[in-house]
């Protein structure tokens, strides 16, 4: 009925001691949690197909001409080394034509939103758009009647800016004063302006923005550039840089006159503007040593209060007016 354990007292305390330790070990170590691991390995796979959809993804027509995560600012590849891609190769045949939208916010004379590509890197744009003599360059700048620095951070300036602008509509012709506040930011290639005092004009402000377009970017396929030395590197640097240029200009006058007088002044309106964009379009081409493609000509497309869509397609003031007369008799 009973056994004798006849091994000595110490022998056996010196078994129990390993035993226990031993235990101690294993309860020290991480258990298997099978349901956590069996989860995990379900959605492994599911997991590495995102990964790769979104790390191989290619650009879409907005994420290629909005690059705002793109960091272009790099000392190592100066503008003259960005410029160089483009002598190798000047031509872009561009398929999005320059547009101005005419909007008529209430209470105002017009919007105009204006988007254009060109083919130029963000830094030559913004060179063109800030230079103080840029009146050789913009035909509607008569003359820049003052010019003064209130800020100047570096990469951000707050100028104080009168200039005397020409504008042209039809057969008629003139100049008006244009005392502004501008604040540029290098940084973000933006500018932002302001009417100082409010005269004839109420209000009349608006923004130019440049963002960078990789037009070789299918160069790095599939591996998609975060920053210019990437861009660069995986383009053997010919990758040229172009410029997405967008433009908002609100003008608001003291008061907002009736038609047809407020269809000549959206008309004189758009038509500088127009002026404006063909100029800086020209400027680029003629840095490049190219001829202005067909491609670059603007679209107007208006949007204006109580028109009628027929109206809209007759973008001459004149004939716009007489429909609207013709309507008006008929309705009588």
């Amino acid at each position: 009925m009973f056994t004798t354990d006849l091994r000595p007292m110490g022998e056996k305390e010196a078994n129990n001691s390993r035993k226990n330790v031993q235990m101690q070990k294993m309860n020290r170590r991480p258990r298997i949690n099978l349901p956590a691991l069996r989860g995990f390995l379900l959605q492994f796979p599911g997991k590495v197909q995102r990964h790769l959809k979104s790390r191989f993804k290619r650009p879409t027509e907005t994420e290629g001409s909005n690059r705002e995560m793109f960091k272009l600012k790099d000392a190592r590849f100066s503008l003259e080394k960005q410029m160089q891609a483009w002598t190798k190769n000047p031509v872009w045949d561009d398929d999005q034509p320059t547009s101005i939208e005419v909007v008529v916010p209430k209470g105002s004379l017009c919007q105009l939103n204006v988007k254009t590509n060109v083919g130029l890197p963000p830094d030559a744009i913004y060179n063109i758009v800030t230079d103080p003599d840029n009146r050789r360059v913009f035909k509607n700048i008569q003359a820049v009647l003052s010019r003064k620095v209130l800020l100047d951070e570096g990469s951000r300036q707050i100028v104080d800016l009168e200039q005397a602008a020409i504008w042209r509509f039809l057969w008629w012709s003139g100049t008006i004063s244009v005392h502004v506040l501008v604040d540029q930011n290098r940084d973000d290639y933006s500018m932002k302006f302001k009417q100082v005092t409010p005269g004839f004009m109420k209000r009349f402000e608006g923004s130019w923005k440049v963002e960078p377009i990789l037009l070789d970017e299918k160069l790095c396929d599939p591996f998609k550039p975060k920053t210019l030395s990437e861009y660069m590197s995986c383009t053997q640097c010919n990758g040229r840089i172009a410029s997405k240029v967008t433009l908002q200009q609100l003008v608001e006058p003291a008061i907002v006159p009736p038609p047809p007088i407020s269809w000549y002044l959206r008309g004189i309106t758009s038509k500088t503007v127009e002026m404006l964009i063909n100029d800086l379009v020209e400027e680029a081409a003629r840095i490049k040593g190219v001829s202005v493609s067909a491609t670059d000509v603007i679209t107007t497309n208006p949007n204006l209060d109580q028109v009628s869509s027929n109206e809209i397609q007759t973008l001459d003031i004149k004939e716009r007016w007489a429909l609207r007369r013709r309507k008006s008799r008929r309705n009588l």
